[in-house]
């Protein structure tokens, strides 16, 4: 019985509003110094000529293993290499009871509920706690290693309890961002084949309800996979409740606190994430179990330079890849306070961020452009109120910085004294692979830049021809030249897929689909996205998946989605549409379009503007000429370049004047 009574306490605490201070920290350094011995260009230089070595030597003195690995690295080709082979381990063990063992009253999190001013603590110890009664009561209703489970939850220590039970148990995890549909999430739900959804009954963000098990219940209509589906409570509000439904917490205060984890191999399924590509249909994308988190936890620690009690804030939601990394594993990984974000930037007001990095006294905060640029519109007072005197390092992730946002960011928020790093990194590469730290000590950063590659990352600059450029001053298509413990595995179901996407284009690369610059002194700017995905706010949607959501309207026959600037999401997408007939309910259409594309996606998906056009501009084969339609939006009408390829060039002024007559429409 003392086992109930201790689990309903923990649970009963993440409910409840707590006091907030200053963490207790233990003198003891659990990191050696933010640079290796040796320094960057040492390390640097090492990793790219023996990537094998390297790694296998910071693998045995980073991670827990439970049985040694006899191979680092088998590459027989650059789609299928293997890491660590033959080693065994559990993540849920590096990233907790190996801190539990040494200081189990350790902060582990730190939940920053959207009730503005309240935050509740989460030790290791009681960390460990959540994460054994829920992995027991994943095991009792049938969850074993391999099986899939989808995770439908806002960000709190139940989310990442969530996902820590699912790696102590050995099944596969896939968190889906819970402001997805339920046609989205019942997509992800039949691709992997989940037998079982986590989810709250409701979520709260920004002051506002949202109905997660209501989605969560119209998703599994669809869904024969599922058997249970596990309701956590966020809310006292009572939601229905049917035959596949489990009271979440009722069943953890009656689980065992222990629960024996299972010994995985390194190449053994971590996760799947679902990302968007140049196709309608997401990619399931797979990550394994120890090079993965070794990945995480390395960059963690040396691109945000942090340090043992340091408070590590990095605002991301738990359903992107930025959650996984830097709010969950390279975290946790490390032994790190890691703060969970649960509201907006802007509730109660634009100073929400900095009140908090004042009251937790946060060390590194990493964020989106998206979020800065909306918070330099609302001024600087905003963030001068706040003392954030603990700050020593900032970061940007998602997109590219504007150099206006880097500039308020370093200067306003961070007084000038605070490191920036531009990070650049995709769900695919499983952590950040440029960024400006780390470097040689003091080394100088270019704002609005990536720069330098992390350890064993070696960026290389394509030519249309496939050929590598070499030199400075060049631009070329990003590619990396050979393989690193953090990449994706494959992309679940579907591995041709996976080639084709990464490494067709440019045989014996890893092609990111980013364009890059490398300037005179070798650093490199990420000049954007190749490909037909844009990025919405540090979302990467492809422009096919809002093209196919509005093909269902019966009234529209075509669409064409194209990203163009946007000053607050850094992109938004423009629609232009054929309708079948003129119809005096354009309106009502566009309204219905809207509501097509958030109900079947995510409301961050729906285009901004809807623009109606007589038809669309196509090649003699059919293609419709996207980036013709960039220039119109972009307005480079001056500069077309080359439309003898289209079916009938007349079309690129008919479209020229239904924008102007839009624009003029706007305006007024």
């Amino acid at each position: 019985m003392a086992s109930v009574a201790a689990g309903a306490r923990v649970l009963r605490a993440l409910r409840r509003p707590l006091e907030s201070g200053r963490l207790p920290v233990s003198a003891r350094r659990y990191l050696s110094d933010a640079l290796p011995p040796g320094g960057y260009r040492v390390w640097q230089e090492r990793a790219a000529r023996d990537p094998a070595g390297f790694w296998a030597e910071v693998a045995r003195g980073v991670l827990r293993w439970d049985s040694p690995f006899h191979t680092a690295c088998r590459a027989d080709r650059p789609a299928a290499a293997r890491w660590f082979l033959g080693g065994r381990l559990n993540v849920s063990v590096n990233c907790l009871d190996q801190h539990v063992e040494k200081s189990p009253n350790r902060v582990a999190l730190i939940w920053e509920r959207d009730e503005p001013g309240t935050a509740v603590h989460v030790t290791y110890r009681e960390l460990l706690d959540l994460t054994c009664r829920l992995a027991n009561t994943l095991k009792k209703y049938g969850i074993q290693k391999g099986d899939k489970v989808a995770i439908y939850m806002s960000v709190s220590p139940l989310s990442v309890a969530a996902m820590l039970a699912c790696a102590r148990i050995g099944a596969v995890h896939t968190v889906v961002f819970a402001g997805f549909s339920a046609e989205s999430l019942a997509g992800r739900i039949i691709d992997s084949g989940c037998k079982a959804i986590i989810t709250y009954n409701q979520g709260v963000r920004g002051g506002r309800i949202i109905q997660l098990k209501t989605t969560v219940d119209e998703a599994v209509k669809n869904c024969p996979s599922v058997k249970h589906v596990f309701v956590a409570q966020r809310t006292d509000n009572k939601v229905q409740m049917g035959d596949h439904d489990i009271p979440l917490e009722e069943e953890m205060a009656k689980a065992a606190s222990v629960c024996t984890p299972e010994s995985m191999d390194s190449e053994d399924m971590l996760f799947m994430l679902y990302t968007s590509g140049s196709t309608g249909k997401p990619k399931g994308i797979v990550h394994t179990q120890a090079g993965y988190l070794l990945y995480a936890a390395l960059t963690h620690k040396y691109v945000f330079d942090y340090q043992q009690g340091d408070v590590f804030g990095c605002v991301a939601d738990i359903g992107w890849i930025t959650g996984h990394s830097y709010v969950v594993y390279g975290p946790l990984c490390n032994g790190a306070t890691s703060v969970l974000f649960e509201s907006t930037p802007v509730y109660p007001d634009p100073g929400r961020y900095w009140e908090m990095v004042q009251r937790l006294k946060i060390n590194q905060f990493y964020g989106a452009p998206t979020a800065i640029r909306l918070l330099l519109n609302y001024g600087e007072e905003w963030v001068k109120k706040y003392d954030r005197s603990s700050l020593r390092t900032l970061g940007s992730v998602g997109e590219p910085i504007n150099n206006e946002a880097w500039q308020w960011f370093y200067h306003v928020v961070g007084e000038g004294r605070c490191t920036l790093v531009d990070t650049w990194w995709q769900t695919e590469t499983g952590g950040i692979c440029i960024a400006p730290r780390p470097s040689e000590e003091k080394a100088e950063i270019v704002p609005a830049m990536a720069m330098r590659p992390f350890f064993g990352i070696v960026p290389v600059l394509m030519d249309e021809n496939g050929k590598v450029i070499e030199g400075n001053d060049v631009s070329g298509a990003l590619c990396i030249a050979q393989p690193w413990p953090g990449m994706a595995r494959t992309i679940y179901g579907d591995h041709q897929r996976f080639v084709d996407a990464y490494f067709k284009a440019y045989p014996g690369y890893y092609f990111t689909g980013d364009g890059a610059y490398r300037t005179k002194k070798g650093y490199y700017q990420i000049t954007g996205r190749m490909d037909d995905v844009i990025n919405i706010s540090g979302h990467r949607l492809g422009t096919a998946e809002i093209e196919d959501a509005m093909a269902d309207h019966p009234e529209v026959p075509e669409t064409a989605v194209i990203g163009y600037p946007h000053k607050i999401k850094g992109e938004g997408a423009f629609a232009f549409i054929v309708l079948k007939e003129q119809t005096a309910h354009i309106d009502r259409v566009k309204e219905e379009l809207r509501t097509i594309v958030a109900s079947k996606i995510a409301k961050y998906a729906v285009p901004d503007h809807i623009l109606v056009v007589k038809r669309l501009p196509k090649t003699r084969s059919g293609k419709i000429m996207r980036r013709l339609l960039r220039k119109v939006v972009t307005e480079q009408s001056s500069n077309m370049g080359d439309v003898t390829t289209l079916d009938d060039p007349s079309v690129v002024k008919e479209i020229l004047d239904a924008y102007q007559k839009y624009k003029e429409k706007s305006s007024s």
